[in-house]
């Protein structure tokens, strides 16, 4: 069983420039996903990009590189679009797509998902954290279904889980069948804690997460 993981690297980003190789606690940020998937012991770690920084930074951390088509390495391009291009070039049974934007994502999160897929339990995994019920609002300042008149107790009000965006498993069947990270069939998730499930999406985001894995090291 030939498992493998695709990290989606563009060089394009526009909130924070250079993003993907942007330097978090003395190393630049897709490091820790790499490190991540290669601790996890996958067969092959990939970084899909279309940036030649991206592809040496990589490279230098022991990743295999997909260079990605400049019409899918666009602003609008979707990650599947990305994920396709890699599935037409590298054969495998289970893909691990991990974002290099949660650097706090351990080898452990990987490797349970793994054995959740390994053991036939689920055909496509996926991140999350457990969030309590809190009042939400729209930009419009309207309450999202929740009424003030009768405002709901928290513990009342039943758990969610949250997609983190820090990792999705799949098998390559399902992919092909789908065209999507997950099918809508055969599902599981691997929870992480609130504090690790960061995305790196604003400077405020990079702050935070420069001092916690500083706080990781002490």
């Amino acid at each position: 069983m030939k498992i493998v993981s695709i990290i989606l690297a563009r060089g394009g980003s526009k909130g924070i420039p250079n993003k993907n190789i942007i330097d978090i606690s003395g190393k630049p940020m897709i490091y820790y996903s790499i490190c991540a998937s290669q601790s996890a012991n996958v067969d092959f770690t990939y970084v899909s990009t279309d940036s030649k920084q991206i592809a040496m930074v990589s490279e230098k951390y022991g990743a295999k590189i997909i260079k990605r088509p400049k019409d899918i390495s666009t602003d609008t391009s979707s990650s599947e679009e990305a994920l396709s291009h890699f599935c037409k070039n590298v054969n495998f049974d289970i893909m691990i797509f991990i974002q290099p934007t949660s650097p706090l994502l351990l080898a452990e999160d990987l490797i349970k998902g793994i054995n959740i897929i390994k053991s036939g339990q689920a055909t496509s995994v996926f991140s999350v954290y457990k969030e309590h019920w809190i009042p939400r609002w729209n930009l419009d300042i309207k309450p999202i279904n929740w009424n003030p008149q009768s405002r709901p107790r928290r513990q009342d009000m039943p758990e969610q889980y949250v997609e983190n965006g820090a990792f999705y498993i799949t098998t390559r069947e399902q992919f092909l069948d789908s065209g999507i990270r997950y099918g809508e069939k055969n599902l599981d998730i691997v929870e992480m804690p609130l504090s690790r499930s960061i995305q790196v999406d604003t400077l405020s985001d990079l702050e935070l997460v420069n001092k916690l894995l500083k706080k990781n090291d002490q």
